[in-house]
């Protein structure tokens, strides 16, 4: 935004403090004016012509509008991406190892991606991989949904979970007392 001198057009539209239209006058007639009042001349719209000027204490727009945006940087959610990793010829029980520890994340409304690293000859075998990650998407089917398919890249296999919109409501709301909960209720 161009203040006071910074605003170099020769005509511009003015309003004032209150809202009003006060017309399309020369520059200095509104720097004048805003001296006047001992406040700032700011450019609003400065494609329109002629550009559209309003009359304004400047320092106090600024730290209106910086609080506006840490109020809401507040109440913004940051979604972590957590990974889990695994190798194509992993046995059972660390499947579920690490299938528990992406229902964790998942439950704490994380996104989680799933990654199988490949080493050697294991890379000649990618439906190894595929069928690894599909094995997980289905085992957490209720409460996840595939954002991002199984896509190799490079020597690793990754797919992307992202917890279901109510699942995450439900985490946000209850706490870890719904989940367990909903883990006693799968459990009989």
């Amino acid at each position: 935004m161009r203040i006071n001198e910074e605003i170099r057009i020769r005509e511009v539209r003015v309003t004032d403090a209150n809202g009003e239209q006060l017309g399309i006058m020369l520059t200095r007639d509104a720097l004048r004016l805003a001296e006047e009042q001992h406040l700032d001349l700011v450019e609003i719209a400065p494609k329109a012509r002629p550009p559209v000027c309003k009359i304004m204490d400047f320092g106090k727009y600024r730290y209106e509008q910086q609080k506006r945006e840490k109020e809401a940087r507040k109440k913004q959610k940051v979604i972590a991406i957590k990974e889990v990793k695994l190798r194509p010829n992993i046995e059972q029980h660390d499947f579920d190892v690490k299938l528990k520890n992406a229902q964790r994340f998942i439950e704490d409304g994380d996104k989680v991606k799933v990654t199988v690293m490949f080493r050697g000859r294991e890379l000649s075998h990618p439906e190894i991989g595929t069928a690894i990650l599909e094995k997980m998407a289905k085992a957490l089917e209720g409460t996840v949904s595939v954002e991002r398919t199984a896509k190799l890249e490079g020597k690793n296999m990754t797919m992307i979970l992202s917890p279901k919109a109510q699942n995450a409501k439900k985490t946000k709301k209850g706490g870890a007392a719904d989940a367990q909960d909903q883990n006693t209720q799968s459990d009989s």
